[in-house]
């Protein structure tokens, strides 16, 4: 286990690098975004290989984990090509406040940040893989896979329909509102973090696995406390004053009826 650990932490640290090197060449902090999904497929894939006669729990977190890395992936790969390979607005300012240092620094500062909360958030992947051999196919591996199912369909379509609306050039300035976006501010955040539970349960079933607790919980409040739900609520009602308007109408994270948030 500790060796799979140890080699897990070099390839995302070798990865990582590589890709920061090509961050310094185009000047575009920003492809670790992209990456963010990717990286957690191949610790999967890594794991799933250095594991000796994995069980079945073992093949389904693999997969699942692959398949929502793809997905993330291409979605973030295609976002980023369709806004002409800028670079996204907090590395910005990152690189504003850093001035001609932050190429270095952004190495620990973003780059190696990441990777750390990438090793540390896959665990459930790490452990449920290297263990599996050892796991029942039990209750907790049934309710991890249905809370990965909702969770990845819930950010997948989430997505998609807010890439569509951004599309359709007839609602440049307006706030998504349609869909699941009527449900929830952040339907995708709320489908990430679901996915990670998700996969924690499976996890669970193999031997440590319930250990590995502190990555949903981390992943979770990250989503909602420090780069996702908190830091666009500050941004969009900074930039759309309408948007306190739709915070009044619309939960903020678990999806819930427009008329159930009105009345409370």
């Amino acid at each position: 286990m500790v060796q799979t650990l140890t080699i897990n932490l070099a390839v995302i640290a070798v990865s990582l690098f590589v890709l920061w090197c090509v961050s310094i060449r185009i000047r575009d902090a920003s492809i670790i975004d992209i990456f963010w999904g990717p990286g957690f497929g191949i610790v999967a894939l890594t794991t799933f290989i250095l594991t000796e006669a994995p069980g079945p729990s073992g093949l389904l977190l693999t997969a699942f984990a692959c398949l929502w890395s793809i997905r993330l992936g291409t979605h973030l790969a295609g976002r980023w090509l369709t806004h002409g390979r800028k670079e996204d607005a907090r590395y910005i300012a990152m690189r504003k406040k850093a001035g001609p240092s932050f190429g270095r620094r952004s190495l620990i500062t973003v780059y190696g940040l990441q990777g750390g909360l990438m090793w540390l958030v896959s665990m459930p992947l790490q452990v449920g893989i290297a263990e599996s051999a050892g796991a029942s196919f039990g209750y907790f591996t049934a309710l991890g896979s249905i809370l990965f199912t909702l969770g990845f369909v819930t950010e997948a379509l989430a997505d998609a329909q807010l890439r569509d609306f951004r599309a359709d050039p007839t609602n440049e300035g307006k706030i998504m509102s349609h869909g699941l976006w009527s449900w929830s501010r952040h339907p995708n955040y709320f489908g990430n973090a679901c996915l990670w539970w998700g996969l924690f349960f499976i996890a669970a079933d193999a031997p440590y696995g319930f250990f590995t607790i502190i990555s949903p919980a981390l992943m979770t409040f990250l989503l909602l406390r420090v780069s996702g739900v908190a830091l666009l609520e500050r941004r969009m009602a900074r930039a759309k004053p309408e948007y306190v308007d739709y915070q009044q109408s619309v939960n903020a994270f678990v999806p819930l009826p427009p008329a159930w948030k009105r009345h409370k």
